[in-house]
Protein backbone atom coordinates (compact mmCIF):
# COMPACT_ATOMS: atom_id res chain seq x y z
CA UNK A 1 0.00 0.00 0.00
CA UNK A 2 1.23 3.41 -0.96
CA UNK A 3 1.71 6.31 2.00
CA UNK A 4 -0.19 8.73 1.99
CA UNK A 5 2.51 11.65 2.78
CA UNK A 6 5.38 12.71 0.85
CA UNK A 7 8.64 13.78 2.47
CA UNK A 8 10.21 17.16 1.25
CA UNK A 9 13.12 18.45 2.70
CA UNK A 10 11.98 20.49 5.80
CA UNK A 11 8.26 19.16 5.97
CA UNK A 12 5.59 16.61 4.97
CA UNK A 13 2.83 16.36 2.50
CA UNK A 14 -0.48 15.05 4.04
CA UNK A 15 -3.12 13.88 1.68
CA UNK A 16 -6.17 13.48 4.36
CA UNK A 17 -10.11 12.77 3.83
CA UNK A 18 -11.41 14.83 6.06
CA UNK A 19 -15.62 13.64 7.67
CA UNK A 20 -16.93 17.06 9.28
CA UNK A 21 -19.67 16.10 12.00
CA UNK A 22 -18.19 12.69 12.31
CA UNK A 23 -19.17 11.96 15.94
CA UNK A 24 -15.64 12.27 17.36
CA UNK A 25 -12.25 13.42 16.68
CA UNK A 26 -10.28 10.04 15.62
CA UNK A 27 -8.30 8.90 12.62
CA UNK A 28 -9.60 5.57 10.69
CA UNK A 29 -6.76 4.56 8.85
CA UNK A 30 -5.41 4.61 5.64
CA UNK A 31 -7.49 4.08 2.61
CA UNK A 32 -6.35 3.85 -1.31
CA UNK A 33 -9.13 6.02 -3.46
CA UNK A 34 -9.73 4.88 -6.66
CA UNK A 35 -7.21 6.54 -8.46
CA UNK A 36 -4.60 4.66 -6.55
CA UNK A 37 -3.51 7.51 -4.36
CA UNK A 38 -3.50 6.87 -0.22
CA UNK A 39 -4.69 8.89 2.29
CA UNK A 40 -5.23 9.35 5.61
CA UNK A 41 -9.25 8.96 7.00
CA UNK A 42 -10.35 11.36 9.60
CA UNK A 43 -12.88 12.54 11.01
CA UNK A 44 -13.60 15.62 13.53
CA UNK A 45 -16.98 17.09 15.33
CA UNK A 46 -16.91 20.67 14.01
CA UNK A 47 -18.67 21.61 11.34
CA UNK A 48 -17.53 22.31 8.02
CA UNK A 49 -18.01 26.03 7.94
CA UNK A 50 -15.55 28.91 8.70
CA UNK A 51 -12.92 26.99 8.62
CA UNK A 52 -14.13 25.26 11.78
CA UNK A 53 -13.46 21.41 10.50
CA UNK A 54 -10.05 22.43 9.13
CA UNK A 55 -9.04 23.94 12.64
CA UNK A 56 -9.99 20.65 14.58
CA UNK A 57 -8.12 18.38 12.02
CA UNK A 58 -5.35 20.74 12.99
CA UNK A 59 -5.83 20.47 16.43
CA UNK A 60 -6.46 16.50 16.21
CA UNK A 61 -3.28 16.39 14.45
CA UNK A 62 -1.18 18.71 16.18
CA UNK A 63 -2.12 16.68 19.62
CA UNK A 64 -1.50 12.99 17.98
CA UNK A 65 2.10 13.90 16.27
CA UNK A 66 2.85 16.42 19.36
CA UNK A 67 3.79 19.49 17.18
CA UNK A 68 3.06 23.04 17.06
CA UNK A 69 -0.29 24.03 15.57
CA UNK A 70 1.40 26.65 13.82
CA UNK A 71 3.59 23.95 12.03
CA UNK A 72 0.22 22.40 10.21
CA UNK A 73 -1.30 24.30 7.28
CA UNK A 74 -3.84 23.42 4.65
CA UNK A 75 -1.71 23.68 1.12
CA UNK A 76 -4.71 22.82 -0.84
CA UNK A 77 -8.68 21.96 -0.55
CA UNK A 78 -9.16 24.47 1.85
CA UNK A 79 -13.31 23.57 1.22
CA UNK A 80 -13.02 19.63 -0.18
CA UNK A 81 -13.09 16.56 1.72
CA UNK A 82 -9.66 15.86 -0.12
CA UNK A 83 -7.00 17.86 1.64
CA UNK A 84 -3.65 18.36 1.49
CA UNK A 85 -1.58 19.41 4.61
CA UNK A 86 1.76 20.84 5.12
CA UNK A 87 3.42 19.54 8.39
CA UNK A 88 6.66 21.37 9.08
CA UNK A 89 9.53 19.42 10.80
CA UNK A 90 11.93 16.52 10.24
CA UNK A 91 10.35 14.49 7.71
CA UNK A 92 11.45 11.09 9.01
CA UNK A 93 10.11 11.91 11.99
CA UNK A 94 6.61 12.71 11.25
CA UNK A 95 6.65 9.70 8.67
CA UNK A 96 7.29 7.11 11.81
CA UNK A 97 5.06 9.09 14.29
CA UNK A 98 2.14 8.93 11.17
CA UNK A 99 3.15 5.18 10.77
CA UNK A 100 2.10 4.39 13.93
CA UNK A 101 -0.68 6.74 14.01
CA UNK A 102 -2.41 4.97 11.43
CA UNK A 103 -0.31 1.97 9.83
CA UNK A 104 -0.34 1.31 6.32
Amino acid sequence: MTSPCRLAHDHILLAVRLTPNGGRDAFDGVEVSADGLAHLKARVTAVPEKGKANKALIALLSKALKVPKSSISVASGDTARQKILRIEGDPEDLKSRLDALAPT
